[in-house]
């Protein structure tokens, strides 16, 4: 039975429009299928989670509007568990077995440069809401991303560290087994050093270790303004703990891998007072975020979205966007309307894809402030 559906649906397609002919009416309603790889389980299964959770919301409210005249849109999603190896396997099924239009995802990196050559060489296109890493990119032609990149975090991070905490110098402690934080350190040292700052001393750990003693006492010992840690909100729990038993009370400063509800329950009161660049901030005033809070609180039983949510919001809105410009739903024609998008009106800013594929868009910095710390907004950065 699912060998004679698979052939119907090959059947359909072949007889779908040519030289403006219409669709036969089976095909007309079969849904779109749209992908999602993510790390559902595993270390930073809430990256995937809130990740999936706001991609659910935009089609749901784009179903319920309509969807891509008249078809919905099917989410098939799988779980790369945080695993390379997974997210390539992923992906693979996604484009072979399942045809999807379109894949959204990975949150981490290095996920997202394992699984993205393999949408390259299928022609399907790929948006990441969250993959900083310049080289995701890169990879070729069909992979799109809707965050801003490192360079322009480091950049945000190494300013709002000059001028919001008047910083002299600055220690990193960096994962040195992570794409995203061996970049975003590098990006925050050249832009603090350019800013007339001092890197006083670089340590590096690998991510899942307990005991970063060592790093620590040698960074106490070099009595920087400022920890920049550009790592995930498993282990800067930890090591703000740490830090603090050392007596080390400089502010931590870090990137969106950072933004997770687990970092409080995780570092407790020894990460207030720290400080970490993301997409948006729940407490903004603006009307398009409040609007989209409200919706998400009510759809996954009052929770408050975090950026990751609202990237994987923004993602699959500019994908549905794309598709209502597009020539058809094949793969060239939903690249091309996907890299003109301009000045699009997205929860975590207006988003512009440059011709790198990259999105052009500000960064705010939030503080992690209250009882029980929770991100608080502080300032937007802007590009250069």
């Amino acid at each position: 039975m699912a060998w004679s559906r698979r052939a119907f649906t090959v059947f359909a397609a072949a007889v779908a429009v040519v030289g403006g002919l219409s669709l036969p009416a089976r095909a007309a309603e079969d849904p779109i299928k749209v992908g999602h790889f993510g790390s559902l389980t595993g270390s930073e299964a809430t990256f995937g989670k809130s990740t999936s959770q706001g991609i659910k919301l935009a089609i749901d409210e784009f179903n319920a509007a309509g969807g891509f005249n008249g078809r919905k849109i099917l989410l098939v999603e799988y779980d790369t568990r945080g695993d390379a190896g997974e997210a390539k396997l992923a992906v693979e099924r996604l484009v072979k077995q399942d045809k999807v239009s379109a894949v959204l995802g990975e949150v981490a990196s290095k996920l997202s440069l394992a699984g993205g050559p393999v949408a390259q060489a299928a022609k399907v296109p790929m948006i990441t809401p969250s993959s900083t890493n310049p080289r995701v990119t890169q990879i070729g032609d069909y992979i799109f991303r809707v965050c801003f990149i490192d360079p322009f975090q480091g950049y945000a991070g190494a300013k709002f560290a000059h001028e919001n905490l008047k910083a002299k110098s600055a220690a990193v402690l960096v994962d040195q087994a992570q794409a995203y934080a061996v970049g975003l350190a590098e990006e925050f040292s050249k832009n603090f050093t350019k800013f007339g700052g001092k890197i006083a001393i670089t340590q590096q750990y690998t991510g899942g270790a307990n005991d970063f003693t060592s790093q620590l006492t040698a960074i106490r010992s070099a009595k920087p303004d400022v920890i920049y840690i550009p790592g995930y909100y498993t282990d800067v729990g930890n090591i703000a703990l740490q830090a603090r038993k050392l007596g080390l009370t400089q502010p931590l400063l870090g990137g969106d891998g950072w933004d997770s509800e687990e970092l409080a329950k995780i570092g407790k009161d020894a990460i207030e007072g720290c400080f970490y660049t993301n997409h948006y901030a729940p407490d903004q005033p603006d009307a398009r975020v409040q609007k989209f809070i409200k919706a998400y609180k009510s759809a996954f039983g009052g929770s408050t979205p975090d950026g990751l949510a609202a990237l994987g919001y923004d993602a699959a809105k500019i994908l549905f966007d794309a598709m209502g410009r597009a020539k058809s739903l094949s793969g060239p024609d939903l690249r091309d309307a996907i890299a003109a998008t301009k000045n699009f009106g997205g929860v975590t800013g207006e988003i512009t894809i440059n011709e790198q594929r990259d999105a052009k868009k500000s960064a705010v910095v939030v503080e992690m402030a209250g009882d029980p710390p929770t991100p608080k907004y502080v300032v937007t950065i802007k590009p250069e």
